[in-house]
């Protein structure tokens, strides 16, 4: 059946009468259930799931051994509130974070319920910690849409248009070298980019002795799945530390196995000293965390709290995401699933000249779409296009960026199911080729 079959187009028009229209949705997909790599909509048609619920269920849909957790914690208690009182699972999740974040020395966890709330944390820990008013953020940055977050997010009008001011934020471009903003080539460049950041900015208009940190998120996730240079964060650590400017580094939709390591950063062996984790932290569940040096989290107490934040139900799955993850050898799937992925995608790019770039690590890879490789004019109507075609045929795929193809299947899929989702979105990009061509 051609989706959206007859109970998604009765959803649809419920969910319009009574649901705020400030959501985004890509397309009329009506989830009913998932398993694994698929999900199912209300009319019975299968999709190879290549958004995971937005990077959120990086250890596929209704995992055995988290929903079986989940069931084994329902039982025992629902909700205590670790802000007054204590809990086994809460210290427990917080103890195998600390073990596989980056960074050989002592840590603490903040839990939360999501990125952004993870994100106002880091916010109001920076003031405390280091009394400085001012941050760095990247143009094209997502860190939330949350009165404060929304201050460092960048990548959209829509998400800041009547909301500002908030906070005091610089932003800086990203090092996306496929559009580099000050038009240079890298390596020829020499990461002018960060020595922007010292010469342009914090020399002249904003004061590093004000200036409490920078958020970064290690691959740009909303903007287009960009992918920095090996050796950026290392040239940008070093200027931070210049000016004692903390390292917020946002995990958010990188992290939790995502590109094939526990987390992005450690693919540029850059530790820094705050971490955001949300999404796919509780297998589905919502949860958040803002993970940091202990030294760095000296607030007193009652200065930050939240009342569901660390629900006992999600701490008690996340303790088997990590298992899971471990256990189910998901960073090497990923690995492995993600460069055969990389490798097809080149091949397609060779044959279709629609398609500009292809990047990526593990399994969160971008595939821009653009009308003129010699202008880079973005290809937005092409990208849609392309994303509707492999909904319709089968594969549940979104955008990012200008023009992006957003490619972030759960870690757990199959080559056959890569093969059979390729199959279908290479057929999706030769149809608009060739519309294109005419």
């Amino acid at each position: 059946m051609t989706p959206p079959g007859p109970k998604a187009r009765e959803l649809l028009a419920r969910d319009d009468k009574v649901i705020s229209q400030s959501l985004v949705r890509y397309y009329p997909l009506a989830v009913e259930s998932g398993k694994g790599s698929i999900v199912k909509d209300v009319d019975g048609n299968e999709y190879i799931d290549f958004n995971s619920g937005i990077a959120c269920m990086n250890v596929g849909h209704s995992h055995p051994k988290i929903v079986e957790a989940i069931k084994r914690q329902s039982d025992k208690f629902l909700h205590y509130s670790y802000t007054d009182f204590y809990y086994n699972e809460i210290v427990d999740l917080a103890e195998q974070i600390c073990k596989i974040t980056p960074g050989e020395f002592e840590k603490k966890v903040f839990f939360c319920n999501s990125g952004a709330e993870a994100a106002e944390a880091a916010i109001k820990l920076s003031k405390w910690h280091t009394r400085k008013h001012l941050f760095l953020a990247c143009i094209g940055a997502f860190h939330g849409r949350t009165f404060g977050s929304v201050a460092l997010t960048a990548s959209k009008l829509q998400h800041r248009r009547h909301f500002l001011p908030s906070l005091g934020v610089e932003h800086v471009p990203y090092p996306y070298c496929y559009r580099c903003a000050f038009k240079l080539t890298y390596p020829e460049c020499n990461l002018w980019c960060v020595d922007y950041i010292d010469e342009h900015v914090l020399q002249k208009y904003l004061p590093p002795e004000d200036t409490a940190s920078f958020f970064i998120e290690p691959i740009q996730g909303e903007d287009g799945y960009i992918v920095p240079p090996d050796d950026y964060f290392k040239r940008l650590r070093k200027l931070l530390d210049k000016y004692d400017i903390l390292l917020v580094d946002d995990e958010i939709q990188s992290g939790v196995g995502r590109t094939g390591r526990w987390f992005a950063i450690e693919h540029f062996n850059t530790i820094p000293d705050m971490m955001l984790i949300a999404k796919s932290i509780a297998g589905g569940l919502p949860l958040g965390a803002l993970v940091t040096k202990s030294e760095l989290m000296d607030w007193e107490r009652g200065s930050h709290a939240t009342t569901f934040g660390g629900n006992p139900v999600a701490c008690a799955a996340g303790l088997e995401v990590i298992k899971a993850i471990r256990e189910d050898h998901m960073l090497e799937n990923a690995t492995r699933q993600g460069n055969y992925l990389l490798k097809r995608f080149r091949e397609m790019q060779q044959k279709y000249y629609i398609i500009g770039d292809v990047r990526g690590k593990g399994l969160m890879i971008g595939v821009e779409i653009v009308n003129d490789r010699k202008t880079k004019e973005y290809g937005k109507e092409n990208a849609h296009e392309i994303m509707m075609k492999s909904w319709r045929r089968g594969v549940a795929v979104i955008l990012c960026g200008g023009s992006t193809l957003r490619i972030a299947p759960p870690l757990v899929i199959t080559r056959d199911l890569v093969d059979s989702a390729l199959e279908i979105m290479e057929g999706a990009i030769k149809e608009v080729t060739k519309s294109q061509a005419r």
